[in-house]
């Protein structure tokens, strides 16, 4: 079976806002959905009620398989960033939270996976630069 990865926005969008629950439920049956090192990281940064922590938590406890960034990928990731970056002008905040995103392409595109989004502007970069698969909401 076919293996797809959510991004943050995907499950800070569902938990929060309650948004992209058909789609959320069509991924889950057509995909095997792996969790990834960076999203369990950044959701766990962003936990700031209790409510929140256990929720991420409970996540991060029910996944059978975290995939995360190799040294190639890091390697890669700061040559995106710094390229794209001085292309399109990032401050040092900016890169550094494209960083997370090329991290997370990478390691998806590494794993043959599809990585599923609702930041289009970042991730149409890296779309176009590493050939990552991305489905977009």
């Amino acid at each position: 079976m076919r293996s797809a990865v959510l991004d943050t926005n995907v499950y800070v969008d569902f938990w929060e806002r309650g948004l992209h629950s058909e789609t959320v439920r069509a991924i889950h049956a057509a995909f095997v959905v792996r969790h990834a090192a960076v999203v369990l990281s950044e959701l766990r940064r962003g936990a700031r009620t209790q409510q929140a922590r256990r929720t991420v938590e409970s996540l991060y406890r029910i996944a059978t398989e975290v995939w995360a960034p190799n040294a190639d990928d890091w390697w890669e990731a700061g040559k995106l960033v710094r390229d794209l970056g001085d292309r399109q002008t990032w401050d040092i905040h900016k890169r550094r939270e494209f960083q997370n995103d090329a991290l997370l392409a990478l390691t998806a595109r590494r794993q043959g996976a599809l990585l599923i989004t609702s930041n289009r502007s970042d991730f149409r970069l890296l779309e176009q630069r590493i050939g990552v698969r991305v489905q977009y909401l």
